[in-house]
C-alpha cells in the first residue's frame, strides 16, 4: 500500500511504503499521522494519545506508525473518571513505548507546550465537560507544524442525541453489547465544540488548519445494531432534519502553523 500526502515540514509531496500485506486498510487517521512522521526521520516521533479508552478499529494504529517513523515515545492523558482509569491501565500494558500518563482534571494535567509531533484525540472530546480549555491545552502541547487528530461523536448527530438522551441503565446495557469487557460508558457531555461548526469555528478562532475532514458512519463508527439504526432513522425524522442519521462522528486532521502569522486555508 502507498499512502501519498502532503509534507506538512517541507511543503512538499510524500510517499509512505506501508506493507502491502497489512489488513485491514489502515485508517485515514494513521496515513496522516504515518505521511507526517515519515518526514521526520531525522529525530524520534512523540505522540500524545488524549483518551486512554482503547482505540477502534478506524483509529490510529501505532504498528503502522512505527513502521513509518522508527524510534516512538508515547503519552497518554484522559480524565479521572473510574472508566478512563481503567482504560489506562489497559492501554499501559497493551502499549509499549508509553513514557507518561497523566490523568485527571484535563484543564490542569500536566502536559509540556511544544513537546509533541502529533496529538490523537480520539473519541474524547464529547464525554468531557471544558472542551474548549482542554483543546488549547492539547493545541499547545503540539509543536510548531505539529499534527492534531480529532475523532469525534458529533453532538449534532441522532447517535450523540440518543447518547445524551437514553437513560443510564439503557446506555450500559447497550455499552455491554457493542463492547463487552470494555470499561465504560463515559458521561455524554457533548458540549457546543463537539459539531462540525463547532470545530470550525475553533480552529479558525485559534489559527490552526484544517487539513482533512470528513465523517464517521456504519463499519468505520463501528457495528451498530439495526434496532440502533432504527431508532436514529426515527429521531432524525422526528428532528426534521435537525439531526442526521448519516452519520456518527466527525473526523479532523489540524495542523499547528510553523509561522505565527499563518491563516486558515
Amino acid at each position: 500500500m502507498t499512502i501519498a500526502t502532503e509534507n506538512p515540514v517541507r511543503g512538499r509531496a510524500l510517499t509512505y511504503q506501508a506493507d502491502p500485506a497489512a489488513v485491514p486498510p489502515v485508517s485515514l487517521a494513521t496515513q496522516l499521522a504515518c505521511g507526517y512522521a515519515a518526514a521526520l526521520r531525522h529525530r524520534p516521533v512523540t505522540l500524545l494519545r488524549a483518551g486512554a479508552a482503547p482505540t477502534p478499529a478506524s483509529g490510529l494504529d501505532l504498528d503502522h506508525l512505527r513502521a513509518a517513523c522508527g524510534p516512538l515515545t508515547i503519552g497518554l492523558a484522559d480524565d479521572g473518571s473510574p472508566a478512563a482509569r481503567a482504560a489506562a491501565r489497559a492501554a499501559a500494558t497493551a502499549q509499549p513505548g508509553l513514557s507518561a500518563c497523566a490523568l485527571g482534571d484535563l484543564r490542569t494535567v500536566p502536559l509540556r507546550p511544544r513537546s509533541y509531533d502529533i496529538v490523537d484525540c480520539c473519541l474524547l472530546l464529547h464525554r468531557i465537560e471544558h472542551t474548549e480549555l482542554v483543546l488549547d491545552r492539547l493545541a499547545g502541547a503540539l509543536r510548531p507544524g505539529g499534527l492534531l487528530l480529532l475523532r469525534v461523536v458529533d453532538r449534532a448527530s441522532a447517535a450523540g442525541f440518543l447518547d445524551r438522551a437514553l437513560p443510564q441503565r439503557a446506555r450500559r446495557a447497550g455499552w455491554r453489547r457493542r463492547r463487552p469487557g470494555e470499561p465504560g460508558p463515559y458521561p455524554a457531555v457533548y458540549e457546543p465544540l463537539t459539531t462540525a461548526r463547532g470545530i470550525t469555528s475553533y480552529a479558525a478562532r485559534r489559527g490552526l488548519v484544517i487539513t482533512r475532514r470528513g465523517t464517521l458512519a456504519g463499519p468505520a463508527a463501528g457495528r451498530r445494531p439495526a434496532r440502533l439504526l432504527t431508532a436514529r432513522r426515527a429521531v432524525a425524522w422526528l428532528s426534521r432534519g435537525r439531526l442526521t442519521a448519516a452519520h456518527d462522528e466527525l473526523f479532523y486532521a489540524l495542523r499547528r502553523p510553523e509561522e505565527p502569522s499563518a491563516r486558515l486555508l
